[in-house]
């Protein structure tokens, strides 16, 4: 994704204002070609994510973008002070934070309409009626010149929701010591049994209350 999102950039800002001059006439054409491949590789990873949402560990899964729980938006609060330095140390966490899980779903959101705008301007230049019906839906809502400028923006947003998460994991990283970072390449954090036994108890009342629910409403 990081990858993609890389080549996406590159070449879609030489594509919206050419930087290199060449003398032949291939430059254009591979980055066009590069910056639709990335597209198709960044929409697959996307996916691959979202169904993680449901299919992951309780860490990874959908719940963990959203606030749906009350401890989740208390999670959140205390969060937003640590970051806002009125708090001194962050709240214990084993996956995202909830102020980092609704970042998450905001970004997630973006690149949505970002794909969607993708394949709408990539059906234009295509020119066949099935990626036209398929994809091509956006340019009847919305003038192309709206749509390329919203796909263009989007861009950076995405870069500065990039540089505040580097500043924000190497800082909870610091504070937390809890290998943050190093969980990218090893796969392992490192969690006290109290963190990890109060996370269970809170997981597990939560799936009882689930569970209840239904009961409740029958008994009514």
């Amino acid at each position: 994704m990081m990858l993609s999102l890389v080549l996406l950039s590159i070449t879609g800002y030489y594509i919206y204002r050419p930087f290199l001059i060449a003398s032949g006439g291939y430059v254009m054409a591979i980055m066009r070609f590069t910056h639709v491949l990335s597209g198709f590789v960044f929409l697959v990873a996307i996916l691959l994510r979202i169904c993680w949402m449901f299919m992951g560990n309780q860490w990874a899964r959908w719940n963990q973008f959203l606030p749906t729980r009350r401890a989740r938006w208390t999670n959140m609060a205390q969060t937003a002070k640590f970051y806002s330095f009125l708090r001194w140390r962050p709240t214990p966490n084993i996956g995202h934070n909830a102020l980092a899980g609704a970042a998450y779903s905001v970004v997630y959101a973006l690149a949505v309409i970002e794909i969607l705008t993708g394949l709408a301007l990539y059906s234009h230049i295509l020119g066949s009626r099935f990626w036209a019906a398929l994809t091509g839906w956006p340019l009847r809502l919305i003038d192309i010149q709206y749509v390329r400028e919203i796909h263009f923006i989007l861009m950076f947003a995405f870069w500065m929701f990039f540089l505040h998460h580097i500043y924000s994991s190497l800082l909870i990283s610091s504070e937390e010591k809890a290998g943050v970072m190093e969980s990218i390449f090893s796969g392992y954090k490192f969690v006290s049994e109290d963190d990890l036994r109060r996370e269970r108890v809170a997981l597990s009342k939560a799936q009882d209350n689930r569970a209840a629910q239904p009961s409740e409403q029958v008994s009514r």
